[in-house]
């Protein structure tokens, strides 16, 4: 898997896009494959406050249900309904249309900390 160069991730298997002070906020393809079919997507609602490093949903598979970390902290502007109804768009496109959410970033310099593609390829490949 070639896991987007504009992204950061987490070791918790999240990742994250920032652009113009907005991070959009999703989980890895490595995630969601661990994860199997995905039946079920919690997450806040736009003006609900994230804190970096702590939960702000859950993602529901046939195997298990996941907690979600914020790889940035700040305000949800946004909220990707699509997962509401389609949940198992996050098993077909979780670095692209199966976004979570979208955060308006409270510290974008957060963002060069969180690993780059190289190091979370290598990240997952010692993982497994």
């Amino acid at each position: 898997m070639n896991y987007p160069e504009k992204y950061r991730y987490t070791k918790e298997h999240e990742w994250v896009a920032l652009e113009d002070g907005i991070a959009t906020i999703g989980i890895t393809h490595h995630a969601q494959s661990e994860l199997g079919d995905i039946v079920y997507v919690d997450l806040p609602k736009p003006g609900a406050s994230v804190e970096k490093g702590k939960t702000f949903g859950s993602v529901e598979s046939v195997k298990a249900v996941s907690d979600i970390y914020a790889p940035v902290g700040g305000e949800v502007t946004e909220a990707n309904d699509l997962l509401a109804t389609k949940p198992e768009k996050l098993n077909e496109d979780p670095h692209g249309a199966a976004w979570l959410i979208r955060v308006r970033a409270s510290n974008p310099e957060e963002f060069p900390h969180l690993m780059d593609a190289a190091e979370y390829q290598t990240y997952v490949g010692a993982e497994s």
